[in-house]
């Protein structure tokens, strides 16, 4: 990911903080989880009506991270915007940022400003209490998409994430199943401290702890290409030997992948080193098709639809956690049809 960047879609903070304005296009592909790409129909717009807290627009407010962070990320905001548009009877306002404390301030600022709902995609897991003890107090309804956050599940209506933990541990079981003579594990972190971060960790941590895997080095790159080709950069003029990339999303496999380039070491299928990456953005999925990398774990982008039913409804969910169904590619099954149909963006 790129420097932190802020960008702020609409007034937050009624002067007390302000991000750049942004603004995004069109859906950027589909998984086996609820796309926001649906038409805009008259049901849609009945439901919406019966919605309306005032019998005006609904109000929802939405904390996330830039779409700069990622290409899974761009799509998920783009998916945002498109459900939650003035068409399908509501008043967006989004804030984004890396940073817990600016999404937290953003947060109170669009309980400040009265939103109906209050949709969050955390930063970090910890942190949020306070707002959302406030966000109650106020009668504002708040979901979490894409991510957990460590509150009691009563002060959220619904959770509609990933099971990152499941993610790892897929990830990790189809590395096992590859049945390498030794396992030299160069694993590269996402931002420390998120729920991505955290699930896509767990599993392999196990297997360094059980001896099975070697940790030749544990970094994070805080989602970021360039930092994930210097670790790998500083591994490779250490001398020391590894033959395993675990990256936690697709753009700093990439970044890997660029240090094994220049230092001439081969990868992916029949390579020296095995290179995992997640998110399945449809240029990583191709790098699998080509053969030079071996593994990708999809992250499904798309909640809005689901928390855009939900709202709709009136009706309290069946279950506070919603999770998206989502698997594992291998560079010796994947297809032309699983890029067009799973791939995210062009």
């Amino acid at each position: 990911m790129k420097k932190i960047r802020k960008f702020l879609c609409a007034t937050v903070l009624s002067s007390a903080m302000m991000f750049s304005m942004c603004a995004c296009g069109s859906d950027s592909g589909s998984t086996t989880a609820a796309s926001g790409g649906g038409d805009n129909t008259e049901a849609a717009t009945s439901a919406a009506t019966e919605a309306k807290p005032s019998g005006g627009t609904i109000k929802v407010g939405v904390v996330n991270n830039p779409p700069s962070e990622s290409g899974y990320r761009e799509a998920n905001v783009k998916d945002m915007e498109k459900v939650f548009s003035a068409e399908n009877g509501y008043e967006l306002k989004t804030a984004y940022s890396l940073k817990n404390d600016e999404q937290l301030q953003a947060a109170q600022g669009f309980i400040t400003e009265g939103v109906d709902y209050l949709l969050i995609s955390a930063a970090e897991t910890t942190g949020w209490d306070e707002v959302l003890k406030k966000a109650q107090e106020s009668g504002i309804k708040v979901y979490l998409f894409d991510r957990m956050i460590d509150v009691d599940e009563n002060l959220y209506e619904a959770a509609v994430v990933s099971d990152m933990a499941k993610e790892g541990q897929t990830a990790v079981q189809w590395l096992l199943d590859q049945n390498l003579p030794e396992y030299k594990v160069v694993h590269i972190q996402g931002a420390m401290g998120s729920d991505a971060q955290i699930g896509r960790t767990g599993a392999l941590d196990e297997q360094f702890a059980s001896g099975k895997m070697t940790k030749v080095v544990q970094q994070t790159a805080t989602w970021d290409e360039a930092e994930a080709k210097k670790i790998v950069e500083s591994v490779i003029n250490s001398g020391e030997d590894f033959n395993v990339i675990y990256a936690e999303n697709d753009g700093m496999a990439k970044g890997a992948v660029a240090a094994l380039d220049e230092a001439g070491i081969t990868h992916g299928v029949d390579g020296k080193v095995v290179v995992m990456g997640f998110d399945c953005n449809k240029w990583a999925l191709r790098e699998l098709l080509d053969k030079k990398w071996n593994y990708d774990g999809q992250c499904s982008p798309f909640q809005a639809q689901i928390i855009s039913d939900l709202i709709k409804s009136g009706n309290a969910p069946s279950s506070k956690k919603i999770i998206n169904e989502e698997k594992g590619f291998d560079a010796k099954t994947i297809t032309q049809e699983d890029i067009d149909t799973y791939g995210l963006g062009e």
